[in-house]
């Protein structure tokens, strides 16, 4: 499992962050070796063949565009990836920023602008902490094009919100049209057992509840950002770790509803243990929930050299059987978001789940043996998969409705088939768009309509 970040971040911990399991110092030098390539590649057979991405639009890659488009970023880009080739594969992968490049690296990012990249970068913030200090480091960033945000923190502990909510207004008012990016704990980071324990545990809180709802308090954010690595998990705890899954995006996508946010959550592509590559499917299945909950913004760990193994890149810089595999997933993405991105989550449903499974152990929400909506009705899958749906309405507010569907009977990517979703939509015109763009939807002899899916693939079902 990736390494947690330190305790207690004290006074200058704004100033030398864990991002992700690497440790950010702000200083030039320090972030350009913290960065270079550190990962030990293994040679291993695809999991799956590669598949060839579906037929698209160019990407829109401006983040002045996210009400209207799914953003995906990456971590990391190591020193020797940096070349056009590099930038140009990027762009092609369907990734739209990094996390983490240094403000300094002026070449790659004149290269991420011809290329329609962004990127959240480090080495912008000061070594101490007052407004002057602020003020005047962030007046020696130069500004570009491609920088399209400022990484301020990484799974910070909640006993330092107060000031680091402070903090992080001073950069939100010193640079206002940047995004200043914080991503949170997932909730199997450690609690406090006692007053006292609150600054000997990752979330200084009783509860993940009551860190994500300290974090609303003290940071004025669109948006919550977690990461959660389901696959670090053994393969006989996954069921389990699902189970944290979906709970802990249970817990962030309603805090998103009750204040306003959107749901941004880091997902792997590279893997804990040296010799197991993430499969396409597991990928799949990370993306989709997420979707399922409304994520706006899905970021993969890692593209190169950051923590653990089997990343996007190797050592030297050439791509691994992972870069197909995530650009297939991005791809897939892409075409569901341009529908998906037309309508906000109100709801997540777990349906056909038995409720005494191990995938329901840690959840606070009861499954449901098939939806019932206002609009959609009976929706199950025919052949009694558990299905995650998000509900979802217009933000045109037009009358329009849809169901976000990840086909979750297989994370594991043991046993993948295919089936139907049969639902209901009366007096509705109904749509069906899965990752290669509009799927046929068949008007069954009942009334009732079929669309076909594939375990962890993602279907979304309009109806107008």
């Amino acid at each position: 499992m990736k390494r947690i970040v330190s305790l207690l971040l004290l006074a200058s911990m704004l100033f030398s962050m864990s991002a992700c399991g690497q440790t950010v110092v702000e200083e030039t030098d320090a972030v350009t070796e913290s960065i270079a390539a550190e990962t030990e590649s293994e040679s291993a057979e695809p999991e799956t063949e590669p598949e060839t991405e579906p037929e698209t639009a160019e990407p829109i890659r401006s983040f002045d565009d996210r009400e209207d488009y799914l953003h995906i970023g990456v971590y990391n880009l190591q020193n020797n990836a940096q070349t056009e080739e590099h930038i140009k594969d990027l762009a092609d992968s369907g990734v739209d920023y990094v996390l983490m490049v240094h403000h300094t690296f002026r070449e790659t990012l004149d290269l991420f602008a011809k290329y329609g990249l962004g990127a959240v970068v480090v080495g912008a913030l000061p070594s101490s902490s007052t407004y002057k200090a602020y003020q005047k480091k962030l007046a020696t960033v130069e500004d570009h094009p491609a920088i399209w945000g400022i990484y301020f923190a990484d799974e910070p502990t909640a006993v330092n919100f107060p000031v680091m909510g402070m903090h992080h207004g001073w950069v939100s008012e010193l640079w206002p049209d940047k995004l200043v990016y914080v991503n949170l704990f997932p909730n199997y980071a450690t609690t406090a057992k006692s007053e006292a324990g609150r600054k000997n545990s990752d979330l200084g809180t009783f509860t993940y509840e009551e860190y994500i709802e300290v974090y609303c308090q003290y940071f004025d954010t669109d948006f919550i950002c977690f990461d959660f690595y389901p696959y670090s998990w053994s393969d006989r705890s996954l069921a389990s770790g699902i189970s944290k899954y979906y709970e802990n995006f249970r817990i962030v996508s309603e805090a998103c509803r009750t204040t306003g946010r959107e749901v941004w959550f880091v997902g792997q592509v590279n893997s804990s243990r040296k010799h197991t590559f993430i499969s396409t499917n597991e990928i799949r299945f990370q993306a989709f929930t997420g979707m399922a909950f409304g994520a706006e913004h899905i970021e993969w760990a890692c593209y190169s050299a950051g923590w653990w193994y089997n990343q996007i890149l190797d050592e030297d810089g050439n791509k691994t059987e992972q870069y197909e595999k995530m650009k297939t997933v991005n791809w897939e993405i892409h075409t569901i978001a341009e529908e998906y991105m037309k309508y906000r989550n109100t709801a997540t449903h777990f349906v056909g789940f038995a409720p005494d499974s191990v995938e329901m152990q840690y959840l606070d929400q009861e499954p449901v043996a098939s939806l019932h909506t206002d609009v959609f009705s009976d929706v199950k899958a025919d052949n009694g998969a558990p299905l995650v749906i998000g509900q979802m309405e217009s933000r045109k507010d037009d009358g329009s409705y849809a169901l976000m569907i990840c086909a979750s009977d297989d994370p594991a990517d043991e046993n993948n088939q295919s089936y139907n979703i049969i639902f209901r939509a009366d007096d509705r015109t109904v749509k069906a768009f899965g990752g290669n763009g509009e799927i046929p939807v068949t008007r069954l002899e009942d009334g009732s309509y079929s669309v076909p899916i594939c375990s962890n693939a993602g279907v979304l079902l309009t109806a107008e």
